[in-house]
């Protein structure tokens, strides 16, 4: 083996593991709405927890960005630690999937069909759909598709420009050593596992060591012990993943570690006892590409046999390990930037918390409503709070959502991406307005102020209004309702008279001498808060109505609505009807 065969190999390496990245990368983007759906699915069940995490690896070939998303997740408070360990023990059975296709590159045979099962049969083809379709195509699906193809055509030419370069290493003396000091098991799980740390791809690890079992100097004696070892040397990437994250996210990084390192340890015991004991034929023979591929699969399918049952143990070893803290019991919102690489997913798991956003800041509100008629100092307490974490959502949403933007997504994610910035700051205001009503209460009750029969009936009347449109503009948004939508508009332009109808009443009564300066001060600033209360409630309701229509101007889809005359008419009569003083 000469210096040029070395050259060869360092090239095919670096375009295998180029190509394992980039297609990685095109499947997570591509495949983004399939794994919120499978993510959508995820309960408490151990079972479909498991079979989420296998599936969702499955789709991006790496065990890895699995574990990191699933970090994010936890710490970002989405899911359980007791659910994320399902999923890392899918991750690890899904990963496989990947040797099986590399395997693909040791196939060998005069037959021609299955010649061309080989992928040098097959990924130049591939290739130049990949380029075409990336070159040629508009949308975004399609240009992922073609990188999809052309990632894997680079990392099948790297594979099998490796396994061409390092045959010559079967000549060499001190290669053919090497291997004979791998057999022993414990050296072999160490190089596997700082291999796949320097790496940080057990995927590409395995793949390195199919290649250098084109020698055929590699047996299966030294082959497991060192797939063992990649187990453990991937959990480097979610290791370094949890460093900035909660006491949660370490956790996921040490059931991680726990799993793999307690299924090394155990499956190692094993072998090392077979191969002493009974000493297999089979451990001496040269590894292929497909043993490779099978050995990699059974190791982690036993190590989750064992381990399935001891979820439980798992979870209690991260605890003990990571203990918890008083601090962690306290209210907290955070979105992981690790899901930014998973532009889908995070949009996804954004929207979850907004909702979560929009319910408490309903609640919030209709709690300071609450006061007016009876107020008390606990409940005031509680919308003071609810106000705070609204702040903390706009904040922390906000500024995930920018960046998120500059990542690249689909037409309908840039939408709803769009909507949510919108949206926070609408529904942050109400939870300002719902604070203000609290405040309008304090003084009604401090200062003794009793404001008439005619303003409490009228009072009323125009919360009533505000409550629907609340409800309705929720509802709109929570389950993406465009009917609902456009009935927001009509309401809000009837609370908008009403406004200017009560505010004459009041100006009638002080005239009158039937009202306090001091009390119209009060009664000017609540419906004040009213009003402004269902702008907001108007805005939500038309970000709706422009993601439907593809039109994130909420001037154009205002107009549209009322455009549709007959609709709108019929709406606005119905509420002005419903809000009216006639008894």
């Amino acid at each position: 083996m000469d210096i040029f065969n070395i050259l060869e190999m360092i090239g095919g390496l670096c375009l295998f593991l180029f190509g394992m990245n980039f297609m990685g990368e095109s499947l997570e983007r591509r495949a983004g709405g399939s794994l919120k759906g499978l993510l959508g699915k995820l309960t408490g069940s151990k079972l479909k927890a498991f079979l989420t995490g296998m599936g969702v690896t499955a789709v991006i070939q790496s065990s890895s960005a699995t574990t990191v998303m699933v970090v994010g997740f936890v710490n970002s408070g989405i899911m359980t630690l007791k659910q994320s360990i399902g999923i890392i023990m899918g991750a690890n059975i899904g990963t496989t999937i990947t040797s099986w296709i590399l395997s693909l590159g040791g196939i060998s045979s005069d037959n021609l069909f299955i010649q061309l099962l080989k992928p040098t049969s097959f990924t130049p083809v591939l290739a130049l759909i990949g380029i075409a379709m990336t070159m040629i195509s508009k949308t975004t699906k399609k240009k992922d598709v073609g990188n999809i193809l052309l990632g894997f055509a680079t990392l099948m030419f790297g594979m099998d420009t490796m396994s061409g370069a390092v045959k010559g290493l079967a000549d060499v003396p001190e290669f053919q050593q090497l291997f004979t000091l791998f057999k022993n098991p414990v050296l072999g799980v160490i190089v596997g596992a700082v291999l796949t740390a320097v790496i940080q791809s057990s995927s590409a690890s395995v793949g390195i060591l199919q290649a250098l079992s084109a020698t055929g100097q590699v047996s299966f004696g030294a082959a497991i012990p060192i797939i063992m070892g990649q187990n453990i040397g991937t959990c480097v990437t979610a290791l370094l993943s949890s460093f900035g994250a909660n006491k949660n996210g370490k956790r996921v990084a040490i059931v991680h570690l726990s799993f793999n390192v307690i299924g090394a340890i155990v499956c190692l015991s094993i072998f090392s006892l077979i191969s002493s004991i009974l000493k297999p034929v089979f451990l001496d023979t040269a590894a292929s590409h497909l043993g490779i591929a099978v050995a990699h699969s059974c190791f982690n399918v036993i190590c989750t046999l064992i381990l399935y049952p001891a979820a439980g143990f798992l979870e209690k070893l991260s605890l003990k390990i990571v203990p918890q803290t008083e601090d962690e019991k306290e209210e907290k919102i955070e979105i992981d930037e690790r899901l930014l690489a998973t532009p889908s997913i995070a949009l996804d798991q954004c929207n979850i918390l907004v909702n979560q956003m929009a319910t408490a800041t309903l609640k919030a509100y209709n709690r300071s409503l609450s006061l007016l008629d009876n107020y008390d100092t606990e409940i005031a307490e509680k919308v003071r709070k609810a106000e705070k974490l609204a702040d903390k959502y706009e904040d922390t949403l906000g500024t995930f959502l920018a960046k998120l933007s500059t990542h690249a997504t689909s037409d309908s994610d840039s939408r709803l991406s769009a909507v949510l910035l919108k949206v926070i700051g609408d529904f942050e205001r109400i939870s300002d307005h719902a604070v203000n009503i609290v405040e309008a209460a304090e003084e009604l009750k401090e200062k003794g102020i009793d404001l008439t029969a005619d303003a409490e009936k009228e009072l009323k009347h125009i919360i009533n209004a505000v409550e629907e449109i609340l409800d309705l503009s929720y509802k709109a948004f929570v389950n993406n309702d465009y009917e609902t939508a456009t009935k927001v508009e009509p309401l809000e332009q009837v609370i908008d008279e009403l406004k200017e109808y009560l505010r004459d009443c009041h100006i009638r009564r002080l005239q009158r001498g039937e009202c306090t300066i001091e009390a119209g001060f009060v009664w000017s600033d609540l419906l004040t808060n009213l009003e402004r209360t269902s702008d907001h409630c108007s805005n939500i309701a038309l970000c709706i109505i422009d993601a439907k229509d593809n039109n994130m101007n909420h001037h154009a889809s205002g107009k549209k609505i009322k455009k549709d005359k007959e609709h709108f008419v019929a709406q606005y009569y119905e509420y002005a009807e419903k809000y009216s003083f006639k008894d």
